[in-house]
């Protein structure tokens, strides 16, 4: 009787002594099954396709728009820094960008003269076809005079060359837009050769201001 005893109790005892390494090991089981899983979870996540708005960011930041840049043979004149530079000028509106410009101080008088400068500075958008100071020089002097002298008249020249909307160089190659004068002007040409007017040429284009595009022309626009 003492032997049974004995031997129930002994066997008891190896259990006990057993279950907790039984626990241990299965719940070792199940870690590794849920580790297992979640990394499985992890490596098949989708991945998130860029969006239309991250694609335009990175052309733009990556300066892949080509487009986006002037050009023009007067484009070399322009200065690699400073106020004056493409991006000085892009940092001002445009009346203040021009007078930056060495190759715009004619301009700016006349736009000076004629009181246009803040009209043109708070514009929300406009396309200007500056004519560069050769182009006032080729104009006989005489007249030149006579029309800085004449407010009205002057006005009337320098609207007459301003566009109510910022132009891409795509919308010049077939276009008709009307001025902030009240008349017409055409463009025509492609790639980085455009005339206004059939007349003028684009010697430095799409020049960004803060507030304008511009494009830099050989000769004096007349309503």
């Amino acid at each position: 009787m003492n032997t049974h005893r004995m031997r129930r109790t002994t066997i008891a005892l190896v259990a006990a002594a057993a279950l907790p390494l039984g626990l241990a090991a299965c719940s070792s089981d199940d870690d590794s099954t849920d580790a297992g899983d979640s990394g499985n979870s992890a490596s098949e996540a989708p991945q998130e396709e860029p969006t239309a708005d991250q694609d335009a960011d990175a052309d733009a930041d990556g300066g892949m728009d080509t487009a986006a840049e002037p050009f023009g043979p007067a484009c070399s004149g322009v200065p690699a820094d400073g106020a004056g530079s493409f991006d000085g000028m892009a940092q001002d509106p445009v009346a203040t960008a021009a007078s930056n410009n060495p190759a715009l101080s004619t301009l700016v008088a006349a736009v000076t003269a004629a009181g246009l400068g803040d009209t043109l500075n708070t514009a929300e958008a406009l396309t200007v076809f500056a004519p560069v100071d050769d182009a006032f020089a080729a104009v006989p002097e005489e007249d030149l005079t006579a029309l800085l002298a004449d407010e009205a008249a002057l006005t009337d020249v320098l609207t007459y060359h301003v566009v109510g909307e910022r132009l891409s160089p795509e919308q010049l190659t077939d276009g008709e837009f009307e001025t902030l004068q009240g008349g017409t002007l055409t463009t025509a040409g492609e790639g980085e050769s455009f005339e206004v007017n059939g007349e003028a040429a684009v010697v430095c284009g799409n020049v960004r201001t803060a507030n304008a595009t511009v494009y830099l022309i050989d000769s004096v626009l007349m309503p």
